[in-house]
């Protein structure tokens, strides 16, 4: 099939490169979101996918507006329209463009979690699996008929960076399947159940802000969740600190205020939580490096009593 690729994510880099290698089909063209500046010196830099696709000899259109651009997407004549992570809604009129619609690679267990940031929401509410939908795209927010699901383990350790890797090259194989169905004439379609649905809206840095008076295990998956983006802090002595990795301190005993720390050594920073303690194992002060808490302490001393807020 004649596939239109469209995407600026990181996460569909991978789905991207098997359509790129793949013989069953051809990808006709690649829309991607405009350059941005990036960094301090604020660079203009296209997105991963443009660079790639333009090595692959593809055409690559960059509208800042989609559905200004429907016209430019009828002349790539698309069977179909794969869309992965693209950051825009499609409207009614993109979405009739190619021949079997647009299909979306969503990394949830649909209607679980939809929105902008399905991957740290499963981690963060202590979901014990995820996985990838293939569903065709409506106008909705991600509430179009389900194609097919694959389903992905959460592990104890998962952080929203790795979970994210782990759903990218997951990708390409559900997209595979999904694509042999709608070429095979008659694939399935499942309504979503609107009932069980969840959404996620998009993260800013203030959602990282840690309360030290919740629970010590939904801060772990907090901070899991949030590694790298969107990150979570709090503050230390008027300063802000980053907080990078942690972990639960199983069978604690009787905890005093939260956010006292209890004990700040070689093995950690243990703050007092709600319910249970949190032992801190890397953090970053405001305007400073990522260290161990045993390096941290050697240029930030801290003792049992000082409070975290």
């Amino acid at each position: 099939m004649r596939v239109l690729f469209i995407g600026t994510g990181d996460i569909g880099f991978p789905s991207l490169e098997w359509l790129l290698n793949t013989t069953k089909h051809e990808v006709v063209g690649v829309v991607t979101q405009p350059d941005k500046p990036v960094g301090r010196k604020q660079v203009l830099t296209p997105p991963q996918i443009k660079v790639r696709a333009l090595a692959a000899g593809k055409q690559v259109i960059q509208p800042p507006k989609i559905r200004h651009a429907v016209e430019e997407l009828k002349a790539f004549n698309a069977d179909v329209a794969v869309v992965v992570a693209y950051g825009q809604i499609l409207s009614r009129a993109v979405l009739d463009v190619p021949k079997f619609g647009c299909l979306n690679v969503h990394t949830s267990l649909l209607p679980r979690h939809r929105g902008a940031a399905p991957i740290q929401a499963a981690i963060r509410d202590g979901d014990t699996e995820t996985g990838v939908t293939i569903m065709f795209m409506d106008e909705g927010l991600d509430t179009g008929d389900i194609l097919l699901m694959k389903r992905l383990p959460i592990t104890a350790d998962d952080t929203g960076g790795s979970l994210h890797d782990k759903l990218a090259l997951q990708a390409p194989a559900a997209l595979e399947e999904a694509l042999d169905l709608l070429a095979s004439g008659n694939p399935p379609r499942e309504k979503q159940d609107d009932t069980k649905a969840t959404h996620v809206r998009k993260l800013t840095r203030q959602d990282g802000r840690i309360d030290w008076t919740r629970p010590a295990i939904e801060l772990d998956r907090l901070i899991r969740a949030f590694t790298p983006w969107p990150g979570t802090s709090c503050v230390l002595k008027d300063a802000q600190m980053k907080i990078h990795r942690a972990q639960i301190i199983p069978n604690a005993d009787a905890c005093p205020s939260p956010g006292t720390i209890v004990s700040a050594d070689a093995n950690g920073i243990t703050v007092s939580c709600g319910n249970g303690l949190l032992n801190l194992l890397e953090v970053q002060i405001e305007g400073g490096r990522r260290l161990s808490a045993a390096d941290f302490l050697r240029g930030h001393p801290l003792q049992a009593g000082d409070v975290l807020l």
